[in-house]
């Protein structure tokens, strides 16, 4: 697995890199969520072809995760996670406000009582009368 540093390599497609630093699964989606306004490159919007330098800081939006990152190195290849995660740097803003989103999901879950077994078919065709009658 060949990993590109800055020497090597002076830019790198956004989509690739996206790809090759597991933003996302596939190229074809990295390419999808920048067509799709939820990549920006320095403050502005960006094509999938546009090219990245070491320095560039990277917002993307995936759901309702919001990333903003700095590269760090370039890369064509996508490798393994631990290789990946060298590739940029997450801002300390974008940490804290993540982390905070994802507190945020647990408390509001947290009054939330499953049952912990299935209903049985009493139960079940006690539910569907009670959701036919209202």
């Amino acid at each position: 697995m060949k990993h590109v540093t800055n020497e090597e390599q002076k830019e790198v497609r956004a989509d690739v890199w996206l790809w090759a630093a597991r933003m996302y699964k596939t190229r074809s989606l990295a390419k999808q969520a920048i067509e799709g306004g939820k990549v920006d490159v320095n403050d502005a919007g960006c094509k999938p072809s546009k090219a990245l330098h070491v320095g560039d800081r990277v917002r993307l939006t995936r759901g309702e995760e919001r990333l903003e990152l700095e590269i760090l190195a370039l890369s064509e290849v996508r490798g393994p996670a631990p290789v990946a995660l060298t590739l940029y740097r997450e801002t300390d803003a974008s940490r804290v406000a993540r982390e905070q989103m994802k507190e945020q999901r647990r408390l509001s879950g947290a009054g939330l009582n499953r049952p912990s077994t299935r209903p049985n078919k009493q139960q079940r065709r006690e539910l569907r009368r009670l959701k036919d009658s209202s």
